[in-house]
């Protein structure tokens, strides 16, 4: 909308109000789209997995194509010296029960394109979403963005095909933007890796490709519900959707939140320093894995991977394996008949301003079984022992697929009291409400992306009990 003009330049709204109602309409359709029925897509989604070759093979380092350990550093490389690289980190932070640490951690210091395309349809926005082969899916075939690629990938370093919609992203003529900000992957994991999540509505005829669909926000909301269906990357750009919301006010205001978290980061302290994978201390190497001399963790491992619908049909690659299923959760309550979620500053290894706001618990247990008392994550054992009639939210989750190898966590958001959690939480945590997660994701190194992918939830209605998204 056209506000003045002055001298020929036109001041338009900062904000299209416009936008949050067309989205919550897209919300509001849950059981069927313009292409498929809800109830339908297990069906669609299997004939796909039937339609392509797909295989994945454990394979012995040496094994690798065009993949070697430096001789210089012990490093794992690629020869094109593109994609990624699996270095050493050592760290050393000032709380928690484990201050030193050293270990392996992927480096890609690419800047990857996370894009989903919009389009209306009889006045209903829907989001071209594809079903992706990734070598690490528990269940191979998960719904991804329109466009997943590194850029490697879509600068073809591979020799491959041409990405797919790639140029409503980065094109000159590409559509309208709705989102776009850079956002971080898995801190535990990468070192300072970002991409770009973008949602792009389409202007003019989109041809739907093969292992593409349109879905709405709504169906994905019900897809959210079941395990294992819509992949890591969906979910962190789902997460960026410019949702209004009803709240009334929350706890905290805005800069409070912001100030609470600035000096978070300024009393805690974590420091890095990349060094060769070869001298990196507890860790082990063999001819099939790197593992952790406790087999704690996670372990480095090599695979031949044959995939019928990728822009390459067969690769190798090393991928990191976690050592048990995580949980990752919000406690939530209400607040002044507002709903908040407890949030964690918390410090990874490789986030690049060291803290992120993160759920309020985000671990594998299996790793803490050894500690007690204060060693143990804080409200680990509250979620773990928190009933079936408190919990709002469950299903599994796997992570990043292109890297990571059957890594799982259960995603929950458990309803909490004043006797669980008062309204002044412990040092580290703090109470924010869903309007504010929702501004801060829409700027960089605010939302890491567990939390991230539990917002996803919370903005397409995937969630039980959780009124104030509707707007």
């Amino acid at each position: 909308m056209t506000l003045r003009s002055e001298g020929g330049l036109g001041l338009r709204s900062r904000e299209d109000a416009d936008l949050a109602v067309r989205l919550a309409r897209s919300l509001a359709v849950r059981s069927e789209g313009v292409q498929i029925r809800t109830e339908d897509f297990p069906r669609w989604l299997a004939e796909r997995r039937r339609t392509h070759r797909f295989r994945v093979e454990r394979i012995a380092f040496a094994d690798l194509d065009q993949w070697t350990f430096e001789k210089s550093t012990g490093n794992l490389v690629h020869d094109s010296g593109k994609f990624f690289s699996v270095a050493g980190l050592r760290c050393a932070t000032d709380e928690g029960p484990f201050r030193k640490w050293e270990q392996p951690i992927i480096r890609q210091p690419e800047i990857g394109v996370l894009g989903l395309l919009l389009k209306e349809f009889d006045g209903v926005l829907h989001v071209l979403m594809q079903a992706k082969m990734e070598p690490g899916n528990p269940n191979v075939l998960q719904m991804s963005p329109t466009v997943q690629a590194t850029r490697s990938n879509y600068t073809r370093v591979h020799r491959g095909t041409k990405v797919k919609y790639l140029d409503h992203f980065i094109g000159p003529g590409r559509g309208r933007v709705l989102a776009d900000a850079l956002q971080s992957e898995h801190g535990a994991w990468f070192h300072h890796k970002v991409n770009r999540n973008m949602m792009v509505e389409a202007i003019g005829t989109v041809p739907v490709e093969d292992d593409f669909c349109w879905l709405t926000l709504g169906q994905i909301g019900e897809l959210l519900r079941a395990d294992n269906m819509i992949n890591m990357d969906a979910r962190t750009v789902l997460a960026c959707a410019p949702i209004g919301t009803t709240e009334d006010g929350a706890l905290h205001t805005d800069t409070e939140v912001l100030s609470w978290l600035t000096a978070e980061r300024v009393r805690r302290e974590m420091r890095t320093e990349l060094k060769p994978l070869a001298e990196v201390a507890g860790w082990v190497r063999g001819g099939r894995s790197i593992d952790h001399v406790e087999g704690r963790y996670f372990t480095v491992i090599a695979a031949a991977v044959t995939a019928g619908n990728r822009e390459v049909g067969q690769w190798t690659q090393p991928l990191i394996e976690p050592r048990g299923l995580g949980v990752t959760a919000f406690l939530t309550r209400r607040i002044g008949g507002v709903r908040h979620v407890l949030v964690h500053a918390r410090a990874e290894c490789g986030v690049r301003h060291g803290i992120e706001l993160a759920p309020t618990v985000q671990c594998v247990p299996d790793n803490h079984r050894h500690l007690a008392g204060a060693d143990r994550p804080p409200f680990l054992d509250l979620v773990l022992e928190t009933g079936p009639e408190r919990i709002l939210y469950s299903a599994i989750h796997s992570e990043e697929g292109g890297r990571f190898l059957n890594a799982e966590s259960r995603y929950l958001i458990a309803e909490v009291d004043e006797g669980d959690v008062p309204s002044g939480p412990p040092p580290g945590f703090h109470w924010v409400s869903l309007g504010q997660l929702r501004h801060l994701v829409q700027h960089p190194h605010y939302l890491n992306v567990q939390a991230r992918t539990l917002l996803a939830c919370l903005n397409t209605g995937a969630v039980d009990d959780w009124r104030t998204h509707r707007t």
